[in-house]
């Protein structure tokens, strides 16, 4: 399969990644790496992609941007970070990529363990990762040509340990392989409408 791989230099991009490479080429994108570059943020810079790259078979996304902090000291501003980037960032990965998907092909998309398992200061994540899950389950029954969606959900990976294991205290580390796997299952399988949950 030719695959997108979106955040592909972020630590569960690089699971993904590491698992996917092995069987499939992988196109690696990010916002200032990667094969080529895109603004997830910016629908005309999807669209850019997408033309650039042409058909694929399958596109995963490993990226979204979200604000940690107190609630109480949440602005507007700050929740729409989460919900403009994580969210319509991935959701417009999907609507852009209708045209580019082939038939039979795949979507996956990334939440995290917030939305089940919160943390201080995670709210504006809880809220992006629910959204997306919303989002995949409603989309499913309605993707044409045998299309499938799913969005993996990993709780704190273990080589993220060293820069955020602080703020996730009891939470259970993740192995990377664990979570590439969860990708293969999305891409490879056959499952849609899912969250897979990878703890």
């Amino acid at each position: 399969m030719k695959i997108i791989a979106v955040g592909a230099e972020g630590d569960i991009g690089r699971a993904a990644c590491g698992e996917l490479s092995a069987r499939h080429e992988i196109i690696r994108v990010g916002r200032s790496s990667g094969d080529i570059q895109v603004d997830i943020a910016d629908p005309a810079s999807i669209e850019a992609m997408y033309r650039k790259v042409g058909k694929v078979d399958a596109v995963v996304s490993t990226t979204g941007e979200v604000h940690f902090g107190p609630l109480s000291d949440f602005t507007h501003e700050q929740f729409m970070l989460g919900l403009t980037n994580k969210v319509m960032g991935q959701v417009n990965l999907v609507l852009r990529g209708l045209d580019y998907v082939s038939d039979g092909g795949s979507f996956t998309l990334t939440s995290g363990v917030l939305d089940r398992d919160p943390i201080r200061m995670g709210t504006g994540a809880a809220t992006a990762n629910g959204a997306l899950g919303g989002f995949v389950v409603g989309a499913a029954v309605e993707l044409p040509r045998g299309l499938r969606i799913n969005v993996v959900s990993p709780g704190l990976l273990e080589v993220s340990e060293e820069r955020y294991g602080s703020f996730f205290p009891g939470h259970e580390r993740v192995p990377s392989a664990r979570v590439g796997r969860a990708y293969a299952k999305s891409v490879e399988g056959v499952v849609t409408g899912q969250v897979i949950i990878v703890e």
